[in-house]
């Protein structure tokens, strides 16, 4: 006779890859660390909870959580010793913001032999710095690039700037308000500034209707939809600025091609992220249409999400050899 079965724990859920196909430079590979993060900055053990696959993590359905991890993952990772946001204003997950700019590092290194240019001779654009600053911090630090950021938002460029200051980069740092919101690049850039590379996060949305029912979606999908619970609109916050214009992520980015049409031997590469899949054909025929010697786009993946990048520049190829020899012939790898 055969013994009865003991019946089995039920299985945790199967966990997926965290973070499988980051940049292979990204610092943040694996899971992290909370015991050390906890450690550089004590207040984030506040925030920690175990997921449902038995795992440290935050609940990112938590702004506060989500700023103070932040916080922490800029100060372990990128040596930022001081780091605040207004409340409400857009707080991007780093990793992210970390993988655009190494894939962004490689195609300047596709126009430099396969060198990567590093150091103060590089000189990046962010567009729409945000109060965050991440960008700058996260390419100063990996890079060693100085950075201008832009912003239509005094409240943002004073974020921005304190960030800076507290951090003694003022000198690899600047930051400027563009006055003239109904512009992107003109009336902000000086004739006689060049940038190897400019960056942007556009506003993704067309109203803010469009972006809560985003957000709405997105609980949805990652199983929080519950009705007891009162869940933000947006975890990563943002102010209408960041994350809505006129036109939406298309209008934004049709525009700032348009505008780098009218400075296209200021910037070497240009290159924006773009949330829509459904967003490149139009982009490629703009691109195409202000004449565009070389552009290209290029996937990313987050873990479970997917974005990308389209870049382009209007050096031919003499160009870009003679750029490359003015300016980056001392920047080292």
């Amino acid at each position: 006779m055969t013994a009865p079965r003991t019946p089995k724990a039920p299985n945790k859920p199967a966990e997926p890859r965290e973070k499988a196909t980051l940049h292979p430079r990204n610092r943040h590979q694996g899971r992290y660390d909370f015991a050390q993060l906890i450690k550089s900055s004590p207040e984030l053990g506040e925030f920690v909870v175990i997921n449902p696959y038995g795992k440290e993590s935050i609940d990112f359905a938590n702004p506060t959580a989500v700023r103070v991890f932040n916080r922490a993952l800029l100060k372990s990772y990128y040596g930022v010793a001081h780091w605040d946001i207004p409340a409400d204003y857009l707080c991007p997950p780093i990793p992210g913001r970390a993988d655009y700019l190494h894939f962004i590092a490689d195609l300047l290194a596709s126009s430099n032999d396969g060198v990567i240019p590093r150091g103060a001779s590089i000189r990046a654009l962010d567009i729409g710095m945000g109060a965050n600053c991440v960008y700058p911090l996260i390419g100063h630090s990996d890079y060693g690039w100085q950075f201008l950021g832009s912003e239509i938002d005094p409240t943002a460029v004073a974020a921005a700037t304190a960030i800076v200051k507290s951090n003694g980069l003022s000198k690899a740092i600047s930051l400027r308000l563009q006055s003239n919101r109904s512009h992107i690049l003109l009336d902000l850039l000086r004739s006689d500034e060049r940038f190897d590379l400019s960056v942007c996060n556009p506003p993704f949305h067309a109203s803010i209707d469009e972006a809560q029912r985003g957000s709405q979606r997105k609980w949805r999908a990652l199983g929080k939809a519950d009705p007891k619970r009162k869940l933000p609109v947006l975890n990563f916050g943002g102010q209408s600025q960041e994350l809505w214009c006129e036109g939406g992520e298309i209008g934004f980015v049709t525009q700032l091609i348009n505008e780098s049409k009218q400075v296209p031997r200021q910037v070497f590469w240009f290159s924006t992220l773009v949330s829509k899949a459904s967003n490149l054909a139009s982009i490629q025929s703009t691109l195409k249409k202000a004449g565009v010697v070389e552009s290209h786009v290029v996937e990313m993946s987050q873990g479970q999400k997917q974005s990308r990048f389209v870049a382009w520049t209007f050096l031919d190829k003499a160009q870009q050899q003679a750029w490359r020899l003015e300016r980056w012939a001392s920047a080292k790898s």
